[in-house]
């Protein structure tokens, strides 16, 4: 674990991006993008009002060098943000003063950041709840060319083992359509990483030992990526356990390229993926590392409220390496 946690730090380290953190004044987020910024990992910008984050930042001896605070009510770049904001949603019945006032609010402007390029990615959430950080997310940056919807990951660490769970904290439901999607921005999301992807869509049906609306589903999912990605080691609809016990495999489908050897992991539904991510991580103590969302146009990611600064500076890492390739295709 502790292997791969320092190549995700290297990794970063090796072409840090500009990150925002729109809660500045919160203590995890100053003293995360106090190491963030020491380490090299990345150039992270606060927002918030700058009296209350240079009060807050003296009075836990963080020193602010380096680390600069843009306050979305005073800043230059308020009004340009606003009208780009309106083009944006003017259809959607959105005015001028309301695209004017809601540019003024932390979440809104930090994500107009990366969208203009004045960021390269957005980390919130520590005071935030999902919605304020996704929200803007949807109607700013919208999903990435090729895809409808954005999904969600878990990066699991167990022992020297490192597996890749979509999608466990986003999409309810997905049609197979946008399962294929997932299982695609899934493979996107390994190789960033360096981990060459095995792909197993998950069913309680191996290979039509099973029937029903949810088997078919994973089974035309499961066509759609591999006419997407021709070359990817893949197998479904497969049960989990032939995807990791080779010799449950051989037994249930042999030849299956998969080995028993899985490592990223697609669920059929969020039932499935968030039950399936809680107890690995509950009940043989691995690390579950995430949500990271997948699937936008810019990398925004999402916090945890009772994250740690250790936890912010993990996710912000992984929010720079996910910069660094945002233009690979699977």
């Amino acid at each position: 674990m502790k292997a791969f946690l320092d190549r995700i730090m290297e990794q970063a380290q090796c072409d840090p991006k500009k990150i925002v953190f729109p809660e500045g004044s919160d203590e995890r987020v100053l003293k995360a993008a106090r190491e963030v910024k020491d380490t090299g990992i990345a150039h992270p910008i606060l927002l918030g009002r700058d009296s209350e984050v240079r009060e807050k930042a003296a009075r836990l001896r963080i020193s602010l060098e380096g680390l600069p605070i843009a306050d979305p009510g005073m800043s230059e770049q308020l009004e340009d943000y606003a009208r780009v904001f309106y083009d944006l949603r003017k259809h959607k019945g959105l005015t001028e003063s309301e695209a004017h006032q809601m540019m003024t609010e932390v979440s809104y402007f930090g994500t107009m950041m990366v969208h203009m390029g004045d960021a390269d990615g957005l980390v919130s959430g520590a005071t935030h709840t999902t919605a304020d950080t996704l929200r803007p997310a949807f109607q700013i940056i919208g999903t990435a060319e090729d895809y409808s919807i954005a999904s969600s990951y878990f990066i699991i660490l167990y022992g020297d083992r490192i597996f890749f769970y979509a999608d466990c904290g986003l999409v309810i439901d997905p049609n197979a359509e946008e399962l294929h999607e997932i299982a695609v921005s899934t493979v996107r999301s390994a190789r960033n990483f360096g981990v060459e992807p095995r792909v197993a869509m998950l069913s309680y049906s191996t290979r039509g030992s099973g029937h029903g609306p949810s088997v078919d589903k994973v089974r035309l999912a499961s066509s759609m990526v591999k006419e997407k990605i021709p070359d990817l080691i893949m197998d479904g609809e497969i049960q989990i356990d032939a995807a990791l016990v080779p010799e449950v495999c051989e037994r249930k489908c042999a030849g299956s390229p998969l080995g028993g050897n899985a490592n990223v992991l697609i669920f059929p539904d969020l039932n499935s993926g968030n039950i399936a991510y809680k107890l690995t991580e509950r009940l043989v103590n691995a690390t579950a590392l995430g949500p990271f969302i997948q699937g936008l146009n810019k990398p925004i990611n999402d916090l945890s409220r009772g994250c740690s600064a250790e936890d912010i500076a993990g996710v912000t890492a992984v929010t720079v390496i996910e910069a660094q390739n945002e233009r690979i295709s699977p």
